[in-house]
């Protein structure tokens, strides 16, 4: 399996995941503040989601690279989507 060669896209999926890291931070301070669980919750539910778009997009980089056979691609979305 190769790496995320494009630089730009590179960079576009760190900067998602900068963003999901603050998303954390923000969660941990609601759970530190006693916030109600509803909302942890959903803060929690937000931040799943966002890392779920960044796995896709990694493996629509992979893709768009197309030095990875479709097999190898389809084993990784069966193994962690």
């Amino acid at each position: 399996m190769q790496s995320v060669q494009d630089p730009d896209r590179k960079k576009a999926l760190l900067l998602r995941l900068k963003r999901v890291e603050g998303q954390l931070r923000g969660i941990q301070r609601l759970i530190e503040a006693d916030t109600d669980c509803e909302k942890v919750a959903q803060q929690l539910a937000a931040a799943r989601k966002a890392l779920d778009k960044s796995f896709f997009m990694m493996v629509g980089c992979v893709m768009a690279q197309g030095d990875t056979p479709p097999d190898d691609v389809a084993e990784l979305l069966v193994r962690f989507a």
